[in-house]
């Protein structure tokens, strides 16, 4: 493929060079920078002009308000946030630049951004109304409905407190033709290729394309989660908005059995609206009963409307063949409470199974659940919560319990930001096979591998001659510096040599400069410091 073919929306691009529309504003940004420069009295042609790429590491909330923080004194100190060309990040400062670029030149008015932003992270939460809402959305506007709608909707709202339903591309359009802000990078990696230790797992979304960084394999950024046949789109998918774009990149806040714990947690405290969910269901009623008399009457047909329930079994006794179910039926109620009993089951079973959930598992199987130790007890409860949910889920077919329904079963299978492939069917030795063989791929928080987005930035064509590490990670302050250099050690990429003087592991220094030849220069600026923290 010709380097300097466009990207064509709706066609997978291959090529070792940037975006167009990223080349054009990086040529813009350049000419501003050489004004900033010059501001400061250092001189340099228009050639000598240094791309820097400034980085966030992940760290969830105190890396979104750490990196709000660390832009503010950027900016204070003489402007030198203007001199910066790329802004990337992992995880919690991915929080940050999602409520950043919702203000068009944000970097020029950033004092009075800042304080809007932490007034709404101060300010009351999404209402129950608004997320059941957007969950509505995710469930039934998808062909995938994963973990990562679920984090979306019940746990970056209690972080951002706020609903963005703008996407990439919108914001940017803001932005205009003479944006002032640097260009975002949002990264994650692909779970597959992280896996197997094979392909690209570093994964980058901007404005204009989403693909993989290293092996050079992009889609238009309206497209990614687009349905793709040997390069070319097939089923279009709305493109992401930047609530589930930073459910995507923030989701590893601890280990799996804390992030199962606090879901299991957030689902009962969702659901335990009991009234509200009965009247979700009575409208979802009406509006069937509706569609259905407006049916009969444009075809005179004699159609019952809404559904039928299967035959009763032992589990769901109540459950009664009938063609409508009625939110204040026995049914209904047995339905509610067998499913809150589950999310119950399983939230017990996260830490330890007491004797009062072992004894509502004996009952719920009819004896039949023999408890072992810990580990087997988990596999019960699972093969359980499968078993009842496959049995309701012939039943039932009505919002909202349905999505309650799936989003078990999604805890269950544990699949996280599932999309489809876009590099599927496609052939060339331009990428890695096993990029081109599923047709889907699971994305997720690019912290799981490095915790700060080195690779983004690293890419032959973005030119970068000069990297600051802003790193909010909670443990060991320079792992991410050092697990940089590791990783382009192996993927013979340029960086500088890392080394650590010994005192300074448990002493960091409030920053470091690691250079050397033909490599680019990272200053490393850990938060938690003998400055900062004495």
């Amino acid at each position: 493929m010709s380097a300097s073919k466009p990207l064509e929306s709706g066609k997978v691009r291959i090529e070792p060079s940037l975006n167009k529309n990223e080349e054009k504003f990086v040529a813009r940004r350049r000419n501003s920078v050489l004004q900033s420069l010059k501001k400061l009295q250092i001189k340099c042609s228009k050639d000598e002009v240094p791309n820097i790429a400034l980085l966030g590491s992940g760290g969830g909330e105190r890396a979104m308000v750490g990196l709000l923080g660390s832009l503010v004194q950027l900016q204070k100190t003489s402007s030198l946030l203007d001199c910066v060309l790329y802004l990337s990040g992992v995880s919690g400062s991915t929080w940050c630049m999602a409520s950043l670029y919702q203000e068009p030149d944000w970097s020029t008015k950033l004092e009075a951004v800042k304080d809007k932003i932490i007034q709404r992270l101060s300010g009351p939460g999404v209402s129950w109304g608004d997320s059941l809402a957007k969950l509505k959305k995710y469930y039934y506007g998808k062909d995938f409905f994963s973990m990562t709608d679920i984090w979306a909707v019940m746990v970056i709202p209690t972080y951002v407190k706020e609903i963005n339903e703008h996407t990439l591309s919108e914001q940017w359009d803001q932005q205009g033709k003479d944006g002032k802000d640097p260009f975002p990078i949002y990264t994650v990696i692909d779970k597959q290729s992280k896996q197997r230790n094979k392909g690209d797992p570093w994964f980058e979304i901007t404005p204009h394309e989403a693909g993989y960084s290293l092996a050079g394999a992009f889609v238009d950024a309206s497209n990614f989660g687009s349905q793709f046949h040997k390069g070319s789109k097939k089923n279009k998918q709305d493109e992401f908005d930047m609530l589930y774009l930073q459910a995507l990149c923030g989701s590893a806040i601890a280990d799996e059995d804390e992030i199962k714990k606090l879901l299991w947690q957030k689902i009962k405290d969702f659901f335990q609206q009991k009234e509200k969910i009965l009247e979700e269901m009575r409208e979802e009623q009406d509006k069937r009963r509706e569609e259905e008399l407006r049916r009969e009457r444009e075809t005179g047909s004699e159609k019952e409307a809404g559904f039928k329930l299967g035959p009763p079994e032992a589990l769901l006794h109540h459950l009664s063949e009938r063609s409508q179910p009625d939110p204040n039926s026995p049914a209904t109620e047995e339905c509610y409470q067998v499913l809150m009993k589950t999310v119950d089951m399983n939230l017990s079973a996260s830490t330890a199974l007491h004797e009062p959930m072992r004894t509502t598992l004996n009952d719920l199987s009819g004896g039949r659940m023999k408890l072992v130790d810990k580990k087997e007890e988990k596999l019960n409860v699972k093969r359980h919560t499968m078993d009842v949910i496959n049995n309701l889920s012939e039943r039932i077919h009505i919002w909202p319990f349905d999505a309650w329904m799936s989003i078990i079963k999604c805890m269950n299978r544990w699949i996280w930001g599932r999309n489809y492939n876009f590099l599927h069917n496609m052939t060339g030795e331009a990428v890695h096979s096993t990029l081109l063989e599923s047709e889907t791929r699971d994305f997720e928080d690019a912290g799981l591998l490095l915790n700060s987005p080195y690779l983004s930035v690293l890419r032959k064509e973005r030119n970068v001659d000069l990297i600051i590490s802003l790193d909010f990670s909670e443990g060991d302050p320079f792992t991410t510096v050092k697990d940089a250099a590791k990783t382009c050690r192996e993927r013979n990429i340029p960086f500088p040599e890392v080394n650590i003087p010994s005192e300074d592991s448990e002493k960091p220094k409030d920053f470091y400069v690691f250079k050397g030849q033909n490599v680019p220069t990272v200053i490393h600026i850990p938060l938690f410091n003998v400055v900062n923290c004495g």
